[in-house]
């Protein structure tokens, strides 16, 4: 089964979803959005109330400056998969539970792999914690870290800057370096498929 196909079972999946009791109190579940083949995946916590009413990730005050960070990183909003850690609305917008955490991260899983990004990009602390438990996101925010075969990049929430209006400027500036990434994640992939050619090449002379 290809991506597209694997995608778009994994979201079927997720609308018929009665895992936890946010199945109970949704309007709509929220699988995500955006290429199959996205080199970025952005990963944030969960859908508010526009994201609920319409089924569809950051579509709300923090989606639209999530879509204003993104293009003035130079990375169109159109080439990401923006997907959450749970994809329902927890009520009233609170925290969502463990428990809800762990009903949706098979779901998460999936995806990632369906997907199989160059970068992931986790946005406020519980989609931090997937990858960077007990960190504190003031500590590591904008900070590439190599985890499970992938660069991570843990960023505050786009929603922060609508609390703390002090932190919009830290979150534009980390999201700037956006496409730095990838150009230096690129070229490092580059590089060592370079070496790996060199070394086979080498090999492959050795036999004459």
């Amino acid at each position: 089964m290809n991506a597209e196909n694997t995608l778009a079972e994994i979201a079927n999946t997720i609308r018929q979803c009665q895992n936890c009791e946010l199945s109970r109190t949704r309007k709509n579940a929220v699988p995500g959005a955006g290429p199959t083949d996205a080199e970025i995946m952005l990963i944030g916590e969960g859908p508010g109330f526009n994201e609920d009413n319409q089924g569809l990730p950051f579509v709300g005050a923090s989606g639209k400056f999530l879509t204003q960070l993104l293009d003035d990183g130079g990375v169109p909003r159109e080439s990401v998969f923006i997907t959450n850690v749970v994809k329902c609305r927890p009520p009233d917008n609170r925290d969502p539970q463990p428990n809800e955490l762990q009903a949706c991260s098979a779901f998460l899983e999936r995806q990632i792999a369906a997907i199989d990004p160059l970068i992931i990009v986790t946005l406020g602390r519980f989609s931090m914690a997937r990858y960077f438990e007990n960190a504190r996101i003031s500590a590591i925010h904008g900070q590439a870290v190599w985890r499970d075969g992938r660069l991570i990049v843990p960023m505050y929430h786009p929603a922060a800057a609508l609390h703390q209006p002090k932190l919009r400027s830290v979150i534009m500036e980390d999201f700037s370096r956006l496409k730095e990434m990838i150009k230096k994640e690129k070229d490092r992939l580059s590089a060592q498929s370079g070496d790996k050619k060199s070394e086979d090449d080498a090999i492959q002379m050795s036999f004459f």
